[in-house]
Formats: C-alpha cells, sequence, structure tokens
C-alpha cells in the first residue's frame, strides 16, 4: 500500500503558496498574523468571516474547511486549544485530527504551515513529529485479503513549512522521525489484521528476515522446534502440540551501538491463532483471537522504527510464536511441563497460554545480558476490566523503568499505568504438583499473570505490558500499532534522544 511522502519546504509568504489543501494549525484565541491576514486578503476575506460566524472554535482537535481559489484550492483550519495548555495531549490531538482529515480528503498534496504558532521550538519539532506519524495512520487502509479495496487515501505529498521558528533541517529531521516511527505502528497494524491462515508463526519469522534484509545491521535467527526442545523449553513447546503449525523463536538483533554495548531487549506473545486450545474459548468473538500475537507484532514493529531512525544502542527483539489448538496431542488440564529455567508449571487452564510461551523467551534473552527487558503481550481480560482500552498496563521490578515507560507513554500518548505485583500475590500460584500453576484463583488476573512472568525475570531489569485493552479494537474492528509508539519513545530515551 503506497504511503505519502513528507518534504520540508521554505516558503517566504504562505499568501504566494500554491496548494491543493493548505493546513493552517491555530490557537483558540483565532487572531490572524501579518502573514494570515495577507492570505485572507488574497482569500477575499474567507478566513475572517469564518472565524467571526463563530464556524471554528479553535479548540483541541476541531477542524474546518474552507474554499479557497485556484492556487490555493482548499483551507483546513484546525484547533489547538489554549497556547498554554499546548501539552502533549492537545498536540496528539492536534496531529490526529490533521492526519484524519487530509487522509480523508480528495486533495492529493497538502501543504502544513506551522509559521504562525508561538510554541518553543522543542515543542514544534514534537508536533511536526506527531503529525507526520498519525497522516501516515490515517492514510492506513487494509487491502491485502480484499478483491476491491475501498476508501483508499488520495494523498500522496505532504510539504511542511515551520516559518522561522526552526530550520528546515530539523523540519526534515521531525519529519523523518514521524514517518518512522508511523511506519513501525503501521507495520504493526498489517501484521495483526491478517487472518490466522495467513500469519502463522512461519509467517512471522519470514516478515523478522524481510525485515533484516532492508537493514544491513539488522540480523535475525530463528530457533525451530527441535531447537527448542534442545533448549529445554517445554513451557513453549507445550502451547503449539495441538496445531499442524510449527512453534518459532524469533531473535532480531539491531546493533546500533557499540559492539561490546549490553542490549535492551523485547520480548513479544506471538500467538498467531488462540482457540484456548482443550480450555476452549466462547464461539462468540473467536475471530478476534488473530490479533494475540499484537504483543509480537509491536516487537517487530518497533525494531523497525528503531532501525528506520538508527538509534545508536543495541536492542534485542524476540518473538515467542504458536499456534493454540485443540486436538489429540494438545496439551491438557492438569499437565505438568519443564521450563527452560527448570521450573516446573502445573497447567490447569490452557487458555493461560501467553505466559507459558513467554516465561522461556524471558529465559532465552538472559543470555544476551540485557540492561533492561520488556515484554510486551495480550496477556489478559483482566487488565481491560481495570484499565479499559485507554491505557496498557506496567508491571516492573524496578522503577526507573517502569518510570521511563511511563514517561514514554504521556510523551507518545500512548500511555500505560503502573500495576502491583506484591509478594503477597504469588500465593495464588501455588500448586502441590509442580514449582507452580499458570492461573491465579479468580482474583487480580493481570497481577498473578505477571506474578508468574516475574519468577523467571530475577536476573535482571524488566517490565512487563499488559496490552490486550489496547492492541486491538473490536469497534471498528482492527490493530492499533500499539504500543509501538511508547517503546520507540522508551529506547530513544535510552539512547539519549
Amino acid at each position: 500500500m503506497s504511503q505519502p511522502t513528507f518534504t520540508a519546504r521554505k516558503i517566504a509568504s504562505i499568501a504566494d503558496a500554491s496548494t491543493a489543501c493548505l493546513v493552517l494549525p491555530m490557537f483558540d484565541d483565532l487572531s490572524l498574523s501579518k502573514e494570515l491576514a495577507k492570505l485572507d486578503k488574497r482569500l477575499a476575506g474567507t478566513l475572517s468571516r469564518a472565524l467571526e460566524l463563530g464556524d471554528f472554535s479553535g479548540a483541541p482537535g476541531t477542524s474546518l474547511t474552507l474554499l479557497g481559489d485556484k492556487k490555493i484550492q482548499r483551507v483546513l483550519l484546525v484547533g489547538c486549544g489554549a497556547v498554554k495548555k499546548f501539552d502533549a495531549e492537545n498536540q496528539k490531538k492536534a496531529a490526529t485530527a490533521i492526519g484524519r482529515s487530509v487522509a480523508a480528503g480528495k486533495a492529493r498534496e497538502a501543504l502544513l504551515y506551522f509559521g504562525d504558532l508561538s510554541v518553543e521550538a522543542e515543542g514544534l519539532h514534537r508536533l511536526i513529529e506527531a503529525v507526520a506519524t498519525e497522516i501516515l495512520h490515517a492514510c492506513y487502509v487494509y487491502t491485502q485479503t480484499l478483491s476491491k479495496p475501498k476508501n483508499l487515501p488520495n494523498l500522496a505529498k505532504v510539504n511542511v513549512c515551520a516559518g522561522a521558528l526552526i530550520t528546515t533541517a530539523k523540519v526534515r529531521a521531525a519529519l523523518d522521525a514521524g514517518a518512522a516511527i508511523g511506519g513501525g505502528v503501521n507495520f504493526t497494524r498489517e501484521l495483526g489484521n491478517l487472518p490466522a491462515n495467513i500469519c502463522t508463526p512461519t509467517y512471522l519469522a519470514k516478515q523478522a528476515r524481510a525485515l533484516a534484509r532492508k537493514h544491513p545491521n539488522l540480523s535475525v535467527s530463528v530457533l525451530n522446534e527441535k531447537k527448542m526442545r534442545e533448549l529445554g523449553m517445554g513451557s513453549l513447546l507445550s502451547v503449539g502440540h495441538g496445531s499442524d503449525q510449527p512453534s518459532q523463536l524469533i531473535v532480531l538483533e539491531y546493533k546500533g551501538g557499540k559492539a561490546k554495548e549490553a542490549p535492551y531487549a523485547l520480548v513479544g506473545k506471538g500467538i498467531t491463532f488462540d482457540t484456548g486450545g482443550i480450555s476452549l474459548k466462547p464461539g462468540g468473538k473467536m475471530d478476534e483471537m488473530k490479533f494475540d500475537m499484537g504483543g509480537a507484532s509491536s516487537v517487530l514493529g518497533t525494531v523497525k522504527a528503531v532501525a528506520d531512525l538508527n538509534l545508536p544502542i543495541n536492542v534485542v527483539g524476540v518473538v515467542a510464536a504458536a499456534e493454540n489448538m485443540p486436538s489429540g496431542r494438545a496439551t491438557k488440564p492438569g499437565d505438568v511441563v519443564t521450563s527452560m529455567s527448570g521450573q516446573t508449571i502445573e497447567i490447569l487452564n490452557t487458555d493461560a497460554e501467553g505466559r507459558l510461551v513467554l516465561c522461556d523467551a524471558l529465559t532465552y534473552v538472559g543470555r544476551y545480558k540485557p540492561r533492561e527487558v520488556v515484554d510486551i503481550a495480550t496477556l489478559t481480560g483482566a487488565i481491560i476490566v481495570s484499565l479499559g482500552h485507554e491505557a496498557c498496563g506496567i508491571f516492573a521490578n524496578d522503577d526507573d523503568l517502569a518510570e521511563a515507560l511511563l514517561s514514554a507513554g504521556q510523551r507518545s500518548q500512548d500511555r500505560g499505568w503502573r500495576m502491583p505485583i506484591w509478594q503477597e500475590y504469588q500465593k495464588q500460584l501455588d500448586s502441590k504438583f509442580a514449582d507452580m500453576q499458570n492461573i491465579g484463583t479468580g482474583t487480580a488476573g493481570s497481577v498473578t499473570a505477571a506474578c508468574f512472568l516475574a519468577r523467571f525475570t530475577e536476573q535482571y531489569k524488566w517490565a512487563h505490558l499488559d496490552v490486550a485493552g489496547t492492541a486491538f479494537r473490536s469497534a471498528p474492528k482492527g490493530a492499533t500499532g500499539r504500543p509501538v509508539p511508547m517503546l520507540v519513545e522508551y529506547l530513544r530515551g535510552r539512547a539519549g534522544q
């Protein structure tokens, strides 16, 4: 699917511009600068009349499209709210409104003019970056299994002018960064939206290899079931026993830092379809279980964005991919398996399978002696009860790592909320027949799932993101690409950017 390109432009006067759609972000004081007054005069008072009539309030995320003339065919006004309250939240609202409006319009080219926004340079840089991300997000349309795709965007090119507020080079850098994040988000969405008969564990491995071929500092290795058996990954392998699709452990190594620098690690749950296994799920909405690899797809999307940004750090991405199906070979409730760590697990519910693949992946990633590890998983419905679809749950054994993720989520407006993993919850995992059982006793389901994972992460700093409520939507149905923005922002922070 084609995506619009971004160009930084220098324009002497916006009144002399020529474009199919001129985008003007405005604060709610609705004042026209000298430049906008000149533009208004050229457009025979179109701007001032619309403002006088009250058709546009300037509230965050509002928009109004006006007819222009032959050279400036349309003018899109976008609200930024109050100058003093133009924080990350209102920047995101303005950027989202710009993205949706230009993607839904008929114009093939747009000119975004930020020269009259009275904001500091850093804030403008962030806004331009967010606009590029949101335009790509809005232009994404799933087409792969459609014979006649609909609602394809017309937008092919976006020009951005910041006036004298920041240099053209900095505008270009902001656009490149925003496009890299948007590209990672859309890659994640595409993998999530694919049906499970296409997006299998083997398909994820192929996509990882294709990604590595595009980036010289990115390499991929794939462990098959034979290799995983040799390593003792009995927990991960137990999940795929009932499927004809072989499980895969996909390892991506991005080397942007010094050779001996410890990497930051991302570990993703990649259940490409989850029937629940023998503990079969209800039939209603089971089709949405193709999204149960949202953690895996976000690892791939984040690594893609990191490589496109050329971040000066080392990153390891591990994807534990399997399909959870019922069959005569499937793992049964009451079975006991041995994890790579040597700890034994009594499987009381085969539908609590994400933690079973993650625990072996978390043990495996320890061989890289990582600085920090973040796992991402659509792990529990309980997190939706706790946090809804607005925030992911953040669990961590290190306060600094938790705060880094919370701050990254706030800056990117891809937010999370910290949850407890207190020792008091661990007793719910006690088992008579193994070192632990894979589910708790019925309360605090997202917490006990995180407590289970914590038993495999004691050797390093670790955080767990439960994204069951944020990685996809039921209406309109589709993958969101979260938490790629948070993860990229976190890694940029660790890279000193």
